[in-house]
């Protein structure tokens, strides 16, 4: 490990318990304005789960102390309650066909989190997958407080354990067998981030508004590579929130996720093109197995900060 990443382990690494409410909530108070939170939950059929994730953080975060102003829920096309149960509980529901609509919705993660930039105001957002059970408040509080006090922070991770099933620490598996080597051998600054693919982080909207977003299971890869070279190590970190319980994908859908990110990482080394961006996988049939062609997702979202109607939302 390079001993940059050494001192930056030891200084922008911390625990959710080295920032109580009570400090976060007086450090928004000398300066309200630019302190504003905006938590986003991109959710595709998780009525399992959203609703109390939703409620969790209306009641620990909104009602009992006052440390996030919004929060939204983007839709990206549900089939089930998703979006009955999270205004139930108290988010603003936002389908993400209804934003932007003069640019065709593409399918993907990533499109979700680039638009939702387009409503919601928080000079902070925090994004949280909507799949989390046993969720805690802490996975906002615990990313939101480095940036609340520190104003040199502009991106923080959330850290935590991945139990897959009843074996711990075996979660993660898109992460250790494609992200993490792609970040050690090519982007070495990055090797001490603990989670660099989980979807809980807070980030400053005026960085995200100058970044790319690609619209697949690549954009955490993406993000976090692009903000190392658009504001440097030192302004991001991560913070330990304990554990993460989660609805774990099947090996096939991994394997799309991991074309993904390896398209991704691909782009930014060369940007340049795949010469069949497919991945073809394999299921048995009655008669054998069976090839299943799937696109990898290459499409990217510029910089908000382009797009007219975000820079005419800001301006009024």
């Amino acid at each position: 490990m390079l001993e940059e990443v050494e001192r930056w382990l030891t200084g922008r690494s911390w625990s959710s318990a080295d920032r109580p409410l009570n400090r976060l909530t007086e450090a928004r108070a000398t300066d309200p304005g630019r302190t504003t939170v905006s938590v986003v939950l991109p959710a595709l059929n998780e009525e399992a789960t959203v609703g109390a994730i939703v409620a969790t953080i209306r009641r620990e975060l909104m009602e009992r102390v006052r440390l996030v102003d919004e929060l939204v829920v983007i839709d990206s096309g549900s089939t089930d309650a998703t979006a009955a149960v999270a205004r139930a509980a108290g988010a603003r529901v936002v389908h993400r066909d209804a934003i932007l609509p003069r640019i065709p919705a593409l399918p993907g993660k990533g499109e979700v989190l680039w638009r939702s930039l387009l409503v919601t105001s928080g000079e902070i957002v925090c994004f949280v997958d909507a799949d989390l059970r046993d969720f805690s408040a802490d996975f906002v509080s615990g990313t939101v407080g480095p940036l609340l006090t520190d104003p040199a922070v502009q991106f923080v991770k959330a850290m935590y354990d991945r139990p897959l099933g009843d074996a711990a620490g075996q979660g993660g598996r898109v992460t250790e067998l494609v992200a993490r080597p792609l970040l050690n051998l090519h982007w070495p600054q990055l090797a001490g981030f603990v989670q660099p693919l989980g979807g809980e982080y807070a980030v400053r909207r005026s960085l995200l508004e100058r970044l790319p977003f690609p619209v697949g299971y690549g954009v955490e890869l993406g993000l976090l590579v692009d903000a190392l070279h658009t504001v440097g190590l030192n302004a991001l970190g991560q913070v330990d929130v304990g554990v993460r319980v989660h609805r774990h994908q099947d090996g096939q859908a991994l394997g799309r996720m991991a074309a993904a990110i390896y398209r991704t990482a691909q782009l930014r080394l060369s940007r340049g093109h795949l010469v069949r961006p497919a991945l073809t996988q394999f299921e048995r049939g009655e008669d054998g197995f069976v090839p299943r062609t799937y696109a990898v997702d290459t499409e990217e979202r510029p910089p908000m900060r382009e797009i007219a109607e975000y820079a005419a939302r800001r301006a009024a």
